[in-house]
């Protein structure tokens, strides 16, 4: 079983089909949830990306509706006080948002594929590789 965190703008692309011109991100994240169901994967989400996806201006409801036909794939945890710290100070030294070291960080705990189209990540390659939604679909 392999298991996939999405970054906070993956699930964006999902829940909005946020396709563009030659960048079908929602496509792309479609396909790889539709590919993860079957091949009995899972994906580990978090308190972090339940925060963001809330400022991002979705309602505590529309968050668990959207995730609830996934439950069965689905994977929570809770960043850890030490992961906070970690990730307070990767965004200091390598001058990335916070967030998305605290992502890569419950990534890299959680034994995780990081599943993100923003390049910020790469900054962090000796903590976690970045794959793309497109190249995993």
């Amino acid at each position: 079983m392999r298991k996939f965190y999405f970054d906070t703008s993956i699930w964006l692309d999902l829940f909005e089909n946020r396709d563009e011109p030659n960048l079908l991100k929602g496509t792309w994240a479609r396909k790889l949830i539709t590919k993860i169901i079957s091949k009995d994967d899972k994906v580990v989400y978090s308190d972090l990306t339940l925060t963001e996806l809330n400022d991002a201006g979705y309602s505590e409801y529309d968050i668990e509706e959207l995730l609830k036909p996934l439950g069965k794939i689905l994977i929570f945890l809770e960043t850890t006080d030490k992961q906070l710290g970690k990730g307070t100070d990767l965004s200091a030294k390598r001058d990335v948002p916070k967030g998305d070291a605290i992502h890569a960080l419950i990534a890299r705990d959680s034994g995780a594929d990081l599943v993100s189209l923003d390049k910020h990540f790469d900054l962090l390659s000796d903590i976690i590789k970045r794959y793309s939604s497109r190249e995993l679909v």
